[in-house]
């Protein structure tokens, strides 16, 4: 629903307290009035600027995890998360940055901020956040239709204005096509060899090298004996790339391991290799990826969503750090940089969401592909070929 819609539903208190929110000027006993003024406000560009520019951080965190995602509605215990999810923890960090100062006797507190529910109550007074109106559903939050298009619009023009917009380089690279040929060099290899696994469960070197020589994009072994940090299966023994390959390909059921040492292919893998790559096998691949990484990456979705919409043309990648690290919380010892760079952008661009170049003077730079725009296109469109929860 639009916030026309949600605004005819809300009784005459909240529409108050929303009225006081914009400071519209009308008879608080009428309940059209308020509604046509709280429309006339919210509708005027510079009020919903100023709204958006006197959010905090936190704030700003918290909306961007609601803003890209299909599901409509959501309960308070997961709203509540969500703001904690957004604080990343920087009340603690200031407190130790802070020389240890003698206590002195004073009877005011210190200001505490403000709860997760008090922010949620905040949400609902600016209008952005409405309760059902009946059945289970009163207990559930929805944000506005047309208000979640408006931050999403508004934000983008803010992010866009802070960004190093570049010429071609004369050099770039584009995987587009590389991943799903990919896949069917790793089952042709299990298929005509025989592969034997670790007690672990990952491959033995010889195998696993003599795979990464198939691929098209090329990757080195973790070093013998360094400590290594990912996401994945084996992530310990794969590259980046290749552990996101294995882990789709057991997904899709392609591939297994099985219980006496052995990695073979299913009747699934087998028919794979039979015949060229299903149309969609790209948003397949990108839709697991989503779902493999989005626990150590909580908001994930937004962030290819923002790239998706700032990187039409190339775009150097220090300005896009700039804009988007403040909302990457860090993961153990993935910092927010090594995040973005590493686990987001570098397996963009091999999932052939993102091209990527040298310019000579902007340093790394980065641009969506046909086939990206094409694949978080029918996503926003809420189309899940795939079938997968992304929540």
């Amino acid at each position: 629903m639009n916030l026309s819609d949600m605004l005819s539903y809300a009784d005459i208190g909240q529409l108050s307290k929303i009225a006081g929110a914009y400071r519209c000027e009308c008879n608080g006993n009428s309940k059209n009035e308020l509604i046509q003024s709280i429309l006339s406000q919210v509708n005027r560009h510079d009020v919903f600027e100023n709204q958006i520019s006197s959010m905090k951080l936190e704030d700003l965190r918290f909306l961007n995890s609601l803003l890209f995602e299909s599901r409509q509605s959501y309960s308070l215990e997961d709203l509540v998360a969500r703001v904690q999810q957004s604080r990343f923890g920087e009340e603690k960090k200031e407190a130790a940055d802070e020389p240890v100062k003698k206590p002195k006797k004073s009877k005011k507190k210190a200001a505490l901020p403000p709860s997760p529910r008090e922010i949620i109550v905040q949400f609902k007074h600016q209008g952005w956040l409405f309760n059902g109106f009946s059945g289970p559903g009163r207990y559930l939050f929805q944000i506005p239709s047309d208000l979640k298009t408006r931050f999403r619009e508004t934000l983008r023009r803010r992010f866009a204005e802070q960004l190093q917009y570049t010429d071609e380089p004369h050099m770039y690279r584009d995987e587009q096509g590389l991943i799903q040929e990919d896949i069917k060099q790793l089952l042709h290899y299990v298929y005509h060899n025989e592969v034997q696994l670790i007690t672990d469960g990952s491959m033995y070197k010889r195998s696993l090298q003599q795979m990464l020589d198939r691929m098209g994009v090329r990757e080195e072994l973790p070093s013998k004996g360094a400590w290594r940090f990912g996401y994945g299966r084996h992530f310990n023994h794969y590259p980046d790339r290749f552990s996101l390959l294995y882990d789709y390909c057991c997904s899709a059921k392609y591939i297994s391991e099985q219980p006496d040492g052995w990695l073979v292919v299913e009747d699934a893998g087998k028919e794979r290799l039979e015949k060229p790559a299903e149309a969609d096998e790209q948003e397949l691949v990108y839709r697991y990826w989503l779902k493999l990484y989005k626990g150590p990456v909580a908001n994930l979705l937004s962030l290819v969503h923002w790239i998706h919409a700032l990187a039409p043309d190339w775009v150097s990648v220090a300005s896009l750090r700039e804009v988007l690290v403040p909302f990457i919380k860090t993961y153990y010892y993935d910092d927010a940089n090594a995040i973005l760079e590493a686990r987001v952008l570098k397996m963009m661009v091999h999932l052939g969401l993102l091209r990527i170049g040298e310019h000579p003077e902007h340093g790394t730079v980065v641009r969506m592909t046909k086939a990206g725009n094409a694949v978080i296109d029918r996503m926003a469109r809420g189309k899940d070929s795939a079938g997968l929860a992304l929540h």
